[in-house]
């Protein structure tokens, strides 16, 4: 009998040496070959995108389905409309001003860290961006979400093989443990980490170059210049997607309070429940495990759900829980990342006290990620954007389409950087620009004091910018 932890790592390895056979004969193709076989992957995955939604929700009891098919086809479709003018292979700028030729090379065999909370289209993303760089990568799937992770790897290695190169570019491992992935971190090129905190913070410490995102925590600020109505339907619309699962969805309001009332009324028509009391008191018993950490049983659960299982009764109808909150920190349960059907409310003064509080609520375990603001005076909003430590301010769009760039012009992904106050390597909606190294071809400008003998030389062998930059295109293209 073979322990669970030694065939994991030797899987781990195993399957890194053939991504890295692979990879390198798939470095040699070029841009045209490669953005084919990204756009059959594309095609093949918005074809099953409502099936591998599908089986997520099955198997994790996260989300809907619905929600979990638009993501699958964000990552998929969305996405290859964002990348298919994208350089990426060989000469990728050629500037003879400055002479300067940029050429890209691979990073090699990529690390994949996929969540339980949006496994396929998680999946499906990295999978596009790292081959389109050049790459292979194989992933290390959340337990819980094992199943549907690997059915969506199986449908990409499908793609490959008719695409008459190595299924091995992308591949999962069947046998998930932490030692696994761990072994699997130190001896990959990169990793791409999407998923909870230790996961990410383990890829940090891996060794290997990491990018990796930080939690998210957003607040959502309704300044008093508001469209009341429209800010409220954005927030719903944005937090009951998929049921919250979206680690830029909403975690909190907070309103003036000269329209705090009116905020309050609108959100209860669109199906909000303030708890109060005793219900309070029992849905916070569910919230939170022991240690303070979110209770996975309330993860993408939608507002019924949650009632039942904190056992008291709501509204038919209901679709948010809402809870007046007082403070931010631990003993503030609502003030934390809630990645469900859950939303804390607070009232301010003015848009500088709203400014402190969601500093505070940043720093509660979402600084680096991303805030939301529904305004119409741009001198708010430009202090927010100037003052907030976040990667993305989204300004009167829902924040989980807006992050994830549904509903923005920010690059669709499904890995949001939270740059280094966050604890990332980067601050943007990661593209295969990310996954790539840039070699840079520099050419002497000839203003060295010394140039007149360096000019001789250059003219005695006839050295042209403009024909050296041809030849090093003409043999990229004979490598490949």
């Amino acid at each position: 009998m073979v322990d669970k932890d030694l065939l994991s790592i030797q899987e781990a390895r195993a399957l890194v040496r053939a991504a890295r056979k692979a990879q390198a004969e798939y470095a040699l193709m070029d841009q045209e070959h490669i953005d084919a076989i990204v756009k059959a992957i594309a095609d093949a995955a918005v074809a099953h995108a409502e099936t591998l939604a599908a089986m997520a929700v099955e198997e994790t009891g996260f989300g809907k389905v619905q929600d979990k098919k638009t993501k699958n086809i964000l990552a998929s479709e969305k996405l290859i409309e964002a990348i298919k003018d994208m350089k990426t292979i060989g000469v990728i700028k050629d500037d003879k001003e400055h002479k300067i030729v940029e050429i890209a090379v691979p990073v090699g065999v990529i690390a994949g860290i996929v969540p339980s909370t949006n496994p396929t289209s998680t999946t499906i993303y990295k999978s596009i961006i790292s081959l389109k760089s050049g790459n292979a990568i194989v992933f290390t799937p959340h337990p819980s979400a094992k199943k549907c992770i690997s059915k969506t790897v199986e449908m990409i290695r499908g793609v490959l093989n008719n695409c008459g190169v190595s299924e091995d570019l992308v591949s999962c491992i069947s046998v998930p443990t932490l030692e696994g992935s761990g072994e699997l971190m130190k001896i990959v090129d990169l990793i791409l980490a999407t998923g909870g905190p230790g996961m990410v913070k383990a890829a940090y410490s891996s060794g290997t170059p990491a990018l990796g995102v930080g939690a998210g925590n957003v607040p959502a600020y309704i300044e008093r210049s508001a469209n009341i109505e429209d800010a409220v339907t954005k927030i719903f619309a944005s937090k009951t997607f998929d049921n919250g699962t979206v680690c830029a969805s909403e975690q909190a309001v907070v309103t003036d309070a000269v329209i705090a009332d009116k905020v309050r009324a609108s959100l209860i028509a669109h199906g909000a429940y303030f708890l109060e009391g005793d219900k309070l008191e029992k849905v916070k018993r569910v919230m939170e495990r022991g240690n303070g950490s979110m209770n996975p049983d309330i993860v993408g659960r939608d507002a019924g759900y949650i009632a039942k299982l904190a056992g008291i009764e709501v509204p038919a109808g209901t679709r948010l829980l809402v809870s007046d909150e007082k403070g931010v920190g631990p003993k503030y349960p609502f003030s934390k990342e809630k990645l469900t059907a859950l939303l804390g409310f607070y009232v301010v003064e003015d848009w500088k006290e709203a400014c402190e509080l969601c500093h505070a609520l940043l720093k509660n375990g979402g600084i680096g990620h991303s805030l939301s603001i529904h305004s119409m005076n741009e001198e708010v909003i430009r202090e927010f954007g100037l003052k907030k430590p976040v990667s993305r301010l989204l300004v009167n769009t829902p924040s989980t389409h807006g992050a994830v760039g549904i509903t923005t012009n920010l690059f669709p992904s499904f890995t949001l950087g939270c740059g280094t106050v966050g604890g990332s390597a980067t601050s943007d909606n990661v593209t295969p620009m990310n996954l790539l190294n840039v070699r840079r071809v520099a050419y002497d400008l000839g203003t060295v004091c010394c140039a007149p003998q360096a000019e001789q030389k250059a003219e005695a062998h006839n050295l042209d910018i403009n024909a050296i930059t041809a030849m090093i295109i003409e043999q990229l293209k004979q490598m490949a």
